[in-house]
């Protein structure tokens, strides 16, 4: 899947100057990135799925918008299926037999994508699952008002951006207000495992004081589990750092962990979670650019 869920779904074209933006799509609102801008970061509420709304307002406030988007865990849902002995361009309707019991609605009203675990001998394949009115009305709207979306990613997918530059493997914990805990290994801009760390979802409300009673070593044995198989499971040399994107006393837990394990932890600075998933969906646009001059 290469880091997004279509490389390109951009249906027109357009002769006026383009602004790219990366956006963050919440349960709730858009944050958007745009570094030129001051402030860099613009909050546009999405009540009730108002696409409408949500891009009038972002028309007006940046003409000619090019957009990025990272969709939050809200809007898809993420399956691992055995990998369909069949044909690449055979696989998608193969993948609709395969997940057809996994969800609760006809897999006719999904929109499916799918990305396979880098160096990864378990033949397996995550899918990842949206639903397809929720697409094609973001795409409708846009196009009426002069929206372009230039690509569409998930937030396991974003956090991959973090290592585009780096050799070796980081462990990255990604925690957002009320939603589990994320763990994703990333290396070199590629994803190579993810996972839903439960029993952590408000871990953001733990005062500094509180997290030696119990939060971090727990978390830590989890931590250790994933290494674990990071390391015997998919034959990789160990994570070399530990990074934390959430808020809460994330200075302190960074601490607590860092006496548990050999590797650095670092905390990934940030205003908000959902600002640095924006900034990670705008760094698409110097891939993609990275990508067509290879």
């Amino acid at each position: 899947m290469e880091n997004s869920l279509w490389n390109k779904i951009a249906f027109w074209q357009k002769t006026q100057s383009k602004v790219d933006l990366g956006v963050y799509l919440s349960a709730d609102e858009l944050t958007v990135f745009e570094p030129s801008a001051q402030p860099s970061h613009m909050k546009i509420a999405f009540e009730q799925h108002d696409w409408h709304s949500a891009f009038s307002q972002l028309s007006r406030e940046l003409s000619g918008a090019n957009l990025q988007i990272v969709l939050s865990a809200d809007y898809y849902q993420l399956l691992v299926v055995d990998k369909p002995a069949v044909e690449e361009a055979e696989m998608t309707q193969a993948l609709q037999w395969a997940i057809k019991d996994m969800v609760s609605v006809p897999v006719t009203e999904l929109h499916l994508d799918y990305f396979e675990t880098p160096q990864s001998t378990a033949n397996k394949l995550t899918v990842v699952v949206v639903e397809r009115t929720l697409l094609s009305n973001m795409v409708t709207v846009a196009e009426q008002l002069d929206v372009t979306i230039a690509g569409i990613s998930i937030e396991e997918m974003a956090i991959s951006n973090l290592s585009k530059d780096a050799h070796q493997a980081k462990l990255v914990l990604c925690h957002k207000p009320g939603s589990e805990l994320m763990l994703t290994v990333i290396k070199q801009g590629q994803l190579f495992m993810q996972r839903s760390v439960r029993g952590f979802s408000q871990i953001d409300t733990v005062a500094a004081a509180e997290l030696s009673f119990g939060v971090a070593d727990n978390l830590s044995l989890e931590l250790q589990r994933s290494m674990d198989y990071f390391e015997s499971q998919l034959r990789q040399a160990p994570v070399t750092s530990i990074e934390l994107l959430m808020g809460g006393a994330r200075e302190e837990l960074a601490k607590l962990l860092s006496t548990n394990f050999n590797q650095q932890v670092n905390v990934v600075e940030c205003q908000s979670v959902a600002d640095k998933l924006s900034e990670l969906a705008y760094l698409e646009f110097s891939l993609s650019v990275q990508e067509e001059a290879a």
